[in-house]
């Protein structure tokens, strides 16, 4: 593995949409990194180094619905120094700050949209040294719902979600660069419709908490029965999990009652499943790479 982590921010212009939103970068790099204050947080990191020699294959995590990319920073950190880029956008609107667009058809469609201007701008930023066809994404809640649509996925909206009350196609396009998801509780109402999900065509590494308050086992089945070959996804329900358990841990003085996103069911150890995680998903991705690819 690379010794050391890379860092840096892009900014994401959606000129369509007449916006911009920031795209935090990790990566494999031979420069010392050392603790930096990355938000709140803290994280070992080279900012701005020189990426590691190519070719790389890339990985975007999508937080879910007023959430922050940081949530997932340890997974970041760790697939970085197995050596992938890992891009985790903010998403706009929908995200802890600002989360107006929560509960809107324009929140449905910008996110998968904004994933492959990500991809887009990841592949412009580091040119050769990434593989400009083989990306996966990683999605928790609503990054599931927005990785489903970008490997192919066609969304109808919720009755809710329109002042008439008339559920709607809600418009994505296949980004055929998407070869692999990790979907870990993921939020998939969106996609009841019998042939919803049929031309989802890639391996899914599909997670779900046994107790999931949020997105329970229906979500799960509507994937497992809506893809064209059940046989590409990996199932696992996590024991004693809930929603939140597949974030990164927040620190003591954030962990509260008060704060669902820091909570677990009674005795789920966080810190000790983020190290599981880490490894399941690092060895579904490397077992999806072409051999060429494979560090």
């Amino acid at each position: 593995m690379p010794d050391f982590v890379g860092c840096r921010t892009l900014e994401i212009v959606d000129a369509a949409l007449g916006l911009t939103f920031p795209l935090l970068v990790l990566y494999p790099t031979s420069a010392p990194d050392q603790p930096e204050s990355i938000g709140p947080y803290t994280l070992d990191v080279a900012l701005d180094a020189p990426i590691e020699p190519g070719p790389l294959p890339m990985v975007l995590i999508s937080h879910g619905t007023g959430g922050s990319p940081l949530t997932h920073r340890l997974l970041a950190h760790f697939l970085a120094r197995s050596g992938f880029v890992v891009g985790l956008p903010r998403h706009h609107a929908n995200h802890r700050d600002d989360n107006s667009w929560h509960n809107t058809p324009a929140n449905l469609v910008a996110r998968p949209r904004h994933l492959t201007l990500a991809i887009d701008a990841l592949l412009a930023e580091f040119g050769a040294v990434l593989r400009p066809d083989w990306v996966a994404l990683v999605g928790h809640s609503l990054g599931g719902y927005s990785a489903l649509a970008l490997a192919g996925g066609q969304p109808g909206s919720l009755p809710h979600e329109h002042s008439d009350g008339t559920p709607q196609p809600i418009p994505t396009t296949l980004d055929a660069r998407v070869r692999a998801l990790v979907l870990l509780a993921p939020a998939t109402v969106w996609y009841r419709a019998a042939e919803a999900l049929r031309n989802v065509r890639v391996p899914i590494l599909l997670l779900m908490g046994e107790k999931d308050e949020w997105t329970p086992d229906f979500h799960a089945q509507i994937v497992l029965n809506g893809v064209a070959d059940r046989r590409l996804i990996t199932h696992r329900i996590v024991e004693n999990a809930g929603h939140y358990s597949f974030l990164s841990p927040f620190s003591a003085a954030r962990t509260s009652p008060a704060f669902p996103p820091s909570q677990d069911p009674p005795g789920f150890d966080r810190m000790q499943f983020q190290e599981e995680l880490q490894a399941e998903v690092r060895q579904f991705l490397l077992q999806q790479l072409p051999l060429a690819a494979a560090r």
